[in-house]
Protein backbone atom coordinates (compact mmCIF):
# COMPACT_ATOMS: atom_id res chain seq x y z
CA UNK A 1 0.00 0.00 0.00
CA UNK A 2 1.50 3.32 -1.05
CA UNK A 3 1.83 6.07 1.53
CA UNK A 4 2.03 9.46 -0.15
CA UNK A 5 3.08 11.59 2.82
CA UNK A 6 5.96 10.77 5.12
CA UNK A 7 4.95 10.89 8.78
CA UNK A 8 7.16 10.62 11.84
CA UNK A 9 4.32 9.18 13.90
CA UNK A 10 4.95 5.84 15.57
CA UNK A 11 2.67 2.84 15.19
CA UNK A 12 1.22 3.56 18.61
CA UNK A 13 0.54 7.17 17.70
CA UNK A 14 -1.18 6.10 14.49
CA UNK A 15 -3.33 3.64 16.43
CA UNK A 16 -4.35 6.41 18.82
CA UNK A 17 -5.11 8.67 15.85
CA UNK A 18 -7.39 6.04 14.32
CA UNK A 19 -9.21 5.33 17.59
CA UNK A 20 -9.76 9.00 18.40
CA UNK A 21 -10.79 9.70 14.81
CA UNK A 22 -13.44 6.98 14.80
CA UNK A 23 -14.61 8.02 18.28
CA UNK A 24 -14.91 11.64 17.14
CA UNK A 25 -17.07 10.70 14.17
CA UNK A 26 -19.33 8.42 16.21
CA UNK A 27 -19.72 10.97 19.01
CA UNK A 28 -20.51 13.87 16.68
CA UNK A 29 -23.14 11.83 14.84
CA UNK A 30 -24.81 10.05 17.75
CA UNK A 31 -24.50 12.52 20.64
CA UNK A 32 -24.38 15.92 18.97
CA UNK A 33 -26.52 14.94 15.95
CA UNK A 34 -24.09 16.64 13.58
CA UNK A 35 -24.56 15.80 9.92
CA UNK A 36 -22.38 12.80 8.90
CA UNK A 37 -20.72 14.86 6.14
CA UNK A 38 -19.40 17.37 8.66
CA UNK A 39 -18.62 14.65 11.20
CA UNK A 40 -16.52 12.68 8.71
CA UNK A 41 -14.72 15.83 7.60
CA UNK A 42 -13.87 16.81 11.18
CA UNK A 43 -12.86 13.24 11.99
CA UNK A 44 -10.51 13.23 9.00
CA UNK A 45 -8.80 16.40 10.23
CA UNK A 46 -8.50 14.97 13.74
CA UNK A 47 -6.80 11.81 12.45
CA UNK A 48 -4.45 13.81 10.23
CA UNK A 49 -3.47 16.19 13.03
CA UNK A 50 -2.72 13.42 15.53
CA UNK A 51 -0.76 11.52 12.85
CA UNK A 52 1.49 14.59 12.33
CA UNK A 53 0.27 15.52 8.84
CA UNK A 54 0.59 19.18 7.96
CA UNK A 55 -2.54 21.15 7.09
CA UNK A 56 -1.69 21.15 3.39
CA UNK A 57 -1.11 17.39 3.44
CA UNK A 58 -4.44 16.80 5.18
CA UNK A 59 -6.29 18.94 2.65
CA UNK A 60 -4.54 17.22 -0.27
CA UNK A 61 -5.29 13.71 1.03
CA UNK A 62 -8.90 14.52 1.90
CA UNK A 63 -9.49 16.17 -1.48
CA UNK A 64 -8.00 13.20 -3.30
CA UNK A 65 -10.25 10.78 -1.44
CA UNK A 66 -13.35 12.87 -2.07
CA UNK A 67 -12.55 13.21 -5.77
CA UNK A 68 -11.81 9.54 -6.37
CA UNK A 69 -14.93 8.45 -4.50
CA UNK A 70 -17.26 10.81 -6.35
CA UNK A 71 -15.68 9.79 -9.65
CA UNK A 72 -16.46 6.14 -9.01
CA UNK A 73 -19.20 5.47 -6.49
CA UNK A 74 -20.79 8.91 -6.81
CA UNK A 75 -21.46 8.52 -10.51
CA UNK A 76 -22.97 5.07 -9.94
CA UNK A 77 -25.29 6.44 -7.25
CA UNK A 78 -26.40 9.26 -9.55
CA UNK A 79 -27.11 6.90 -12.46
CA UNK A 80 -28.97 4.54 -10.17
CA UNK A 81 -31.07 7.41 -8.83
CA UNK A 82 -32.03 8.42 -12.37
CA UNK A 83 -33.14 4.87 -13.17
CA UNK A 84 -35.04 4.72 -9.90
CA UNK A 85 -36.87 7.97 -10.60
CA UNK A 86 -37.78 6.88 -14.13
CA UNK A 87 -39.01 3.58 -12.71
CA UNK A 88 -41.19 5.44 -10.25
CA UNK A 89 -42.58 8.13 -12.57
CA UNK A 90 -43.26 5.79 -15.48
CA UNK A 91 -45.09 3.27 -13.34
CA UNK A 92 -42.51 0.58 -14.11
CA UNK A 93 -41.73 0.14 -10.44
CA UNK A 94 -45.46 -0.31 -9.82
CA UNK A 95 -45.51 -3.15 -12.34
CA UNK A 96 -42.66 -4.94 -10.56
CA UNK A 97 -44.14 -4.33 -7.13
CA UNK A 98 -47.64 -5.40 -8.20
CA UNK A 99 -46.22 -8.69 -9.41
CA UNK A 100 -44.25 -9.27 -6.21
CA UNK A 101 -47.07 -8.35 -3.85
CA UNK A 102 -49.66 -10.38 -5.78
CA UNK A 103 -47.48 -13.50 -5.80
CA UNK A 104 -46.27 -13.31 -2.19
CA UNK A 105 -48.13 -13.01 1.10
CA UNK A 106 -46.90 -10.69 3.88
CA UNK A 107 -45.29 -13.76 5.48
CA UNK A 108 -43.40 -14.88 2.39
CA UNK A 109 -42.59 -11.40 1.03
CA UNK A 110 -39.35 -11.01 3.08
CA UNK A 111 -38.19 -14.37 1.71
CA UNK A 112 -39.00 -13.26 -1.83
CA UNK A 113 -37.00 -10.04 -1.32
CA UNK A 114 -34.04 -12.07 0.00
CA UNK A 115 -34.14 -14.22 -3.14
CA UNK A 116 -34.32 -11.16 -5.40
CA UNK A 117 -31.40 -9.54 -3.57
CA UNK A 118 -29.32 -12.71 -3.90
CA UNK A 119 -30.15 -13.09 -7.59
CA UNK A 120 -29.15 -9.51 -8.36
CA UNK A 121 -26.12 -9.70 -6.07
CA UNK A 122 -24.63 -12.71 -7.82
CA UNK A 123 -23.19 -10.84 -10.84
CA UNK A 124 -23.09 -7.17 -9.74
CA UNK A 125 -21.25 -5.15 -7.12
CA UNK A 126 -23.12 -4.31 -3.94
CA UNK A 127 -23.32 -0.61 -4.83
CA UNK A 128 -24.90 -1.32 -8.22
CA UNK A 129 -27.39 -3.78 -6.82
CA UNK A 130 -28.31 -1.35 -4.07
CA UNK A 131 -29.21 1.52 -6.38
CA UNK A 132 -31.28 -0.88 -8.50
CA UNK A 133 -33.13 -2.31 -5.50
CA UNK A 134 -33.88 0.90 -3.59
CA UNK A 135 -37.00 1.96 -5.54
CA UNK A 136 -38.37 -1.58 -5.44
CA UNK A 137 -37.74 -1.87 -1.69
CA UNK A 138 -39.46 1.44 -0.97
CA UNK A 139 -42.51 0.71 -3.10
CA UNK A 140 -42.90 -2.85 -1.81
CA UNK A 141 -42.82 -1.41 1.72
CA UNK A 142 -45.49 1.15 0.87
CA UNK A 143 -47.75 -1.30 -0.94
CA UNK A 144 -47.45 -4.21 1.48
CA UNK A 145 -47.75 -2.00 4.60
CA UNK A 146 -44.86 -3.95 6.13
CA UNK A 147 -42.16 -2.20 8.21
CA UNK A 148 -39.24 -1.00 6.11
CA UNK A 149 -36.78 -3.29 7.91
CA UNK A 150 -38.87 -6.37 7.07
CA UNK A 151 -38.42 -5.66 3.37
CA UNK A 152 -35.03 -3.94 3.18
CA UNK A 153 -32.96 -6.19 5.46
CA UNK A 154 -33.72 -9.45 3.57
CA UNK A 155 -32.99 -7.83 0.20
CA UNK A 156 -29.70 -6.35 1.44
CA UNK A 157 -28.73 -9.61 3.15
CA UNK A 158 -29.09 -11.51 -0.11
CA UNK A 159 -27.26 -8.82 -2.06
CA UNK A 160 -24.41 -8.50 0.44
CA UNK A 161 -23.85 -12.20 1.09
CA UNK A 162 -23.52 -13.04 -2.58
CA UNK A 163 -21.08 -10.18 -3.04
CA UNK A 164 -18.91 -11.37 -0.17
CA UNK A 165 -18.93 -15.14 -0.55
CA UNK A 166 -19.60 -16.24 -4.10
CA UNK A 167 -17.51 -15.93 -7.28
CA UNK A 168 -17.38 -14.12 -9.69
CA UNK A 169 -16.91 -11.24 -7.24
CA UNK A 170 -13.37 -9.81 -6.90
CA UNK A 171 -12.59 -11.01 -3.38
CA UNK A 172 -13.31 -14.71 -3.87
CA UNK A 173 -11.72 -14.68 -7.34
CA UNK A 174 -8.52 -13.07 -6.04
CA UNK A 175 -8.31 -15.62 -3.24
CA UNK A 176 -8.93 -18.49 -5.67
CA UNK A 177 -6.20 -17.28 -8.01
CA UNK A 178 -3.60 -16.75 -5.29
CA UNK A 179 -4.34 -20.03 -3.53
CA UNK A 180 -4.76 -21.99 -6.77
CA UNK A 181 -8.03 -23.27 -5.34
CA UNK A 182 -10.75 -24.97 -7.34
CA UNK A 183 -13.36 -22.53 -8.65
CA UNK A 184 -16.18 -25.06 -8.60
CA UNK A 185 -15.50 -26.22 -5.05
CA UNK A 186 -15.19 -22.65 -3.79
CA UNK A 187 -18.40 -21.70 -5.58
CA UNK A 188 -20.20 -24.66 -4.04
CA UNK A 189 -18.91 -23.94 -0.54
CA UNK A 190 -19.72 -20.26 -0.97
CA UNK A 191 -23.33 -21.01 -1.89
CA UNK A 192 -23.55 -23.59 0.91
CA UNK A 193 -22.55 -20.97 3.46
CA UNK A 194 -24.46 -18.16 1.75
CA UNK A 195 -27.88 -19.84 2.01
CA UNK A 196 -28.07 -20.11 5.83
CA UNK A 197 -26.34 -16.73 6.13
CA UNK A 198 -29.04 -15.06 4.03
CA UNK A 199 -31.78 -16.85 5.96
CA UNK A 200 -30.46 -15.78 9.36
CA UNK A 201 -29.27 -12.28 8.43
CA UNK A 202 -32.29 -11.61 6.20
CA UNK A 203 -35.86 -12.75 6.91
CA UNK A 204 -35.15 -13.95 10.47
CA UNK A 205 -33.07 -10.98 11.63
CA UNK A 206 -35.49 -8.54 9.97
CA UNK A 207 -38.08 -9.47 12.60
CA UNK A 208 -35.80 -8.10 15.32
CA UNK A 209 -34.63 -5.17 13.19
CA UNK A 210 -38.23 -4.09 12.61
CA UNK A 211 -38.72 -3.89 16.38
CA UNK A 212 -35.45 -2.07 17.02
CA UNK A 213 -35.85 0.40 14.14
CA UNK A 214 -39.61 0.86 13.56
CA UNK A 215 -39.52 3.17 10.54
CA UNK A 216 -41.62 3.51 7.42
CA UNK A 217 -40.36 3.97 3.88
CA UNK A 218 -39.03 7.52 3.30
CA UNK A 219 -40.26 9.57 0.36
CA UNK A 220 -36.78 10.04 -1.14
CA UNK A 221 -37.54 10.33 -4.87
CA UNK A 222 -40.71 8.20 -4.75
CA UNK A 223 -43.76 10.44 -4.41
CA UNK A 224 -46.32 7.67 -4.07
CA UNK A 225 -49.96 8.09 -3.14
CA UNK A 226 -51.74 6.64 -0.13
CA UNK A 227 -51.94 3.27 -1.90
CA UNK A 228 -48.20 3.22 -2.52
CA UNK A 229 -48.50 3.87 -6.26
CA UNK A 230 -45.86 6.19 -7.68
CA UNK A 231 -46.47 6.47 -11.41
CA UNK A 232 -47.34 9.88 -12.90
CA UNK A 233 -47.27 8.86 -16.57
CA UNK A 234 -50.45 8.30 -18.60
CA UNK A 235 -49.53 4.66 -19.24
CA UNK A 236 -47.38 1.93 -17.75
CA UNK A 237 -44.53 0.03 -19.43
CA UNK A 238 -45.00 -3.71 -19.62
CA UNK A 239 -43.58 -5.85 -16.84
CA UNK A 240 -41.25 -7.64 -19.27
CA UNK A 241 -39.89 -4.34 -20.62
CA UNK A 242 -39.39 -2.97 -17.13
CA UNK A 243 -37.62 -6.13 -16.00
CA UNK A 244 -35.37 -6.06 -19.09
CA UNK A 245 -34.36 -2.48 -18.33
CA UNK A 246 -33.56 -3.19 -14.68
CA UNK A 247 -31.66 -6.39 -15.44
CA UNK A 248 -29.62 -4.98 -18.35
CA UNK A 249 -26.64 -3.94 -16.17
CA UNK A 250 -26.91 -7.25 -14.31
CA UNK A 251 -26.66 -9.20 -17.57
CA UNK A 252 -23.81 -7.05 -18.90
CA UNK A 253 -21.78 -7.41 -15.71
CA UNK A 254 -22.46 -11.13 -15.58
CA UNK A 255 -21.11 -11.41 -19.13
CA UNK A 256 -17.97 -9.54 -18.09
CA UNK A 257 -17.47 -11.76 -15.04
CA UNK A 258 -17.89 -14.98 -17.02
CA UNK A 259 -15.58 -13.71 -19.77
CA UNK A 260 -12.90 -12.88 -17.19
CA UNK A 261 -13.13 -16.43 -15.84
CA UNK A 262 -13.39 -18.52 -18.99
CA UNK A 263 -12.02 -16.40 -21.88
CA UNK A 264 -8.32 -15.84 -22.48
CA UNK A 265 -6.93 -12.32 -22.43
CA UNK A 266 -6.67 -10.59 -25.78
CA UNK A 267 -9.72 -12.29 -27.30
CA UNK A 268 -12.03 -9.79 -28.99
CA UNK A 269 -15.14 -11.17 -27.32
CA UNK A 270 -13.63 -10.73 -23.88
CA UNK A 271 -12.56 -7.16 -24.68
CA UNK A 272 -16.08 -6.26 -25.79
CA UNK A 273 -17.71 -7.89 -22.76
CA UNK A 274 -15.20 -6.24 -20.42
CA UNK A 275 -16.11 -2.87 -21.90
CA UNK A 276 -19.86 -3.40 -21.83
CA UNK A 277 -19.73 -4.90 -18.34
CA UNK A 278 -17.82 -2.05 -16.74
CA UNK A 279 -20.17 -0.90 -13.94
CA UNK A 280 -20.32 2.74 -14.97
CA UNK A 281 -20.89 1.95 -18.65
CA UNK A 282 -23.44 -0.78 -17.89
CA UNK A 283 -25.48 1.59 -15.72
CA UNK A 284 -25.15 4.38 -18.29
CA UNK A 285 -26.54 2.09 -20.99
CA UNK A 286 -29.39 1.10 -18.68
CA UNK A 287 -30.11 4.76 -17.96
CA UNK A 288 -30.24 5.67 -21.65
CA UNK A 289 -32.42 2.64 -22.36
CA UNK A 290 -34.74 3.62 -19.49
CA UNK A 291 -35.43 7.01 -21.06
CA UNK A 292 -37.04 5.13 -23.97
CA UNK A 293 -38.44 1.92 -22.48
CA UNK A 294 -39.72 3.58 -19.31
CA UNK A 295 -40.14 7.17 -20.45
CA UNK A 296 -41.54 7.33 -23.96
CA UNK A 297 -43.13 3.88 -23.74
CA UNK A 298 -45.28 5.07 -20.82
CA UNK A 299 -46.44 8.22 -22.59
CA UNK A 300 -43.87 10.65 -21.15
CA UNK A 301 -42.67 13.32 -23.59
CA UNK A 302 -39.11 14.66 -23.71
CA UNK A 303 -39.81 17.40 -21.19
CA UNK A 304 -41.37 14.95 -18.74
CA UNK A 305 -38.38 12.62 -19.06
CA UNK A 306 -35.98 15.53 -18.62
CA UNK A 307 -37.90 16.78 -15.58
CA UNK A 308 -37.87 13.29 -14.09
CA UNK A 309 -34.11 12.99 -14.55
CA UNK A 310 -33.56 16.44 -13.04
CA UNK A 311 -35.78 15.69 -10.05
CA UNK A 312 -33.85 12.50 -9.28
CA UNK A 313 -30.59 14.21 -8.36
CA UNK A 314 -31.35 16.80 -5.59
CA UNK A 315 -32.63 14.18 -3.08
CA UNK A 316 -29.34 12.25 -3.25
CA UNK A 317 -27.07 15.28 -2.77
CA UNK A 318 -26.71 14.58 0.95
CA UNK A 319 -25.96 10.92 0.29
CA UNK A 320 -23.27 11.83 -2.23
CA UNK A 321 -21.65 14.24 0.24
CA UNK A 322 -21.59 11.59 2.97
CA UNK A 323 -20.09 9.01 0.60
CA UNK A 324 -17.54 11.55 -0.63
CA UNK A 325 -16.55 12.51 2.92
CA UNK A 326 -16.15 8.82 3.71
CA UNK A 327 -13.75 8.60 0.78
CA UNK A 328 -11.79 11.55 2.16
CA UNK A 329 -11.59 9.90 5.58
CA UNK A 330 -10.42 6.68 3.96
CA UNK A 331 -7.66 8.52 2.09
CA UNK A 332 -6.45 10.15 5.30
CA UNK A 333 -6.13 6.67 6.84
CA UNK A 334 -4.25 5.44 3.78
CA UNK A 335 -1.87 8.38 3.45
CA UNK A 336 -0.97 8.48 7.13
CA UNK A 337 -0.04 4.80 6.96
CA UNK A 338 -2.78 3.69 9.38
CA UNK A 339 -4.34 1.42 6.77
CA UNK A 340 -0.99 -0.29 6.22
CA UNK A 341 0.21 -0.57 9.81
CA UNK A 342 -2.94 -2.11 11.24
CA UNK A 343 -1.53 -5.50 10.26
CA UNK A 344 1.44 -5.14 12.61
CA UNK A 345 -0.86 -3.92 15.39
CA UNK A 346 -3.17 -6.90 14.94
CA UNK A 347 -0.38 -9.39 14.30
CA UNK A 348 -0.07 -11.98 17.05
CA UNK A 349 1.06 -15.63 16.92
CA UNK A 350 -2.38 -17.11 17.62
CA UNK A 351 -3.93 -15.30 14.67
CA UNK A 352 -3.33 -17.97 12.07
CA UNK A 353 -5.32 -20.00 9.59
CA UNK A 354 -8.96 -19.03 9.29
CA UNK A 355 -8.64 -16.45 12.07
CA UNK A 356 -5.90 -14.60 10.18
CA UNK A 357 -7.80 -14.90 6.91
CA UNK A 358 -10.80 -13.20 8.51
CA UNK A 359 -8.74 -10.69 10.51
CA UNK A 360 -6.96 -9.15 7.53
CA UNK A 361 -9.97 -8.24 5.41
CA UNK A 362 -11.92 -7.01 8.42
CA UNK A 363 -9.01 -4.72 9.22
CA UNK A 364 -9.00 -3.60 5.59
CA UNK A 365 -12.67 -2.82 5.71
CA UNK A 366 -12.35 -0.73 8.84
CA UNK A 367 -9.19 1.08 7.78
CA UNK A 368 -9.71 2.00 4.14
CA UNK A 369 -13.36 1.33 3.44
CA UNK A 370 -12.89 -0.84 0.36
CA UNK A 371 -14.69 -4.13 -0.18
CA UNK A 372 -13.21 -5.01 -3.57
CA UNK A 373 -9.72 -6.07 -2.59
CA UNK A 374 -10.48 -9.02 -0.36
CA UNK A 375 -8.09 -11.88 -0.81
CA UNK A 376 -5.06 -9.78 -1.73
CA UNK A 377 -3.16 -10.87 1.39
CA UNK A 378 -3.29 -14.58 0.57
CA UNK A 379 0.07 -16.15 -0.11
CA UNK A 380 1.16 -19.11 -2.18
CA UNK A 381 2.16 -21.02 0.96
CA UNK A 382 -1.46 -20.83 2.11
CA UNK A 383 -2.31 -23.44 -0.52
CA UNK A 384 -3.28 -26.15 1.95
CA UNK A 385 -6.29 -28.50 2.09
CA UNK A 386 -8.27 -25.70 3.78
CA UNK A 387 -7.69 -23.39 0.81
CA UNK A 388 -11.32 -23.19 -0.29
CA UNK A 389 -12.71 -22.47 3.20
CA UNK A 390 -10.00 -19.85 3.56
CA UNK A 391 -11.10 -18.26 0.30
CA UNK A 392 -14.59 -17.93 1.73
CA UNK A 393 -13.46 -16.72 5.14
CA UNK A 394 -11.08 -14.19 3.64
CA UNK A 395 -13.76 -12.90 1.33
CA UNK A 396 -16.46 -12.25 3.90
CA UNK A 397 -15.95 -8.93 5.65
CA UNK A 398 -19.16 -6.95 5.41
CA UNK A 399 -18.46 -4.78 8.45
CA UNK A 400 -20.34 -1.69 7.45
CA UNK A 401 -19.38 1.34 9.44
CA UNK A 402 -21.68 3.17 7.04
CA UNK A 403 -24.76 1.61 8.65
CA UNK A 404 -24.13 3.89 11.62
CA UNK A 405 -24.38 6.89 9.32
CA UNK A 406 -27.51 5.60 7.61
CA UNK A 407 -29.17 4.95 10.97
CA UNK A 408 -28.72 8.61 11.92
Amino acid sequence: MHVIFETTASTGQLSVAAIIGFATIVTLITKFKLHPFLSLTIGSLVVGAIADLSLSEMVAAYSKGVGSTVASVGVLIALGAIIGKLLADSGGADEIVDTLVSKASPTTLPWAMAFIGAAIGLPVFFEIGLVLLVPVILLVTRRSKLPLMRVAIPALAGLSTMHALVPPHPGPLAAIALLKADLGVTLGLGVLIAIPTVVVAGPLFSRLAARWVPVDAPDLFLNSDENGRSGIASGHPKFSVTLLTVLLPVVLMMGKALADIFAAKGIAVRSVLDFLGEPMFALLLATLLATFTLGKASGMDRKAVSDSVGASLPPIAGILLIVAAGGGFKQILVDTGIANRHYSVLDFPAADGLARRCRDPVGDRLSDGSNRHRGRHFRADDNQPAACPRCIAGASDRLWFGFLLARQ
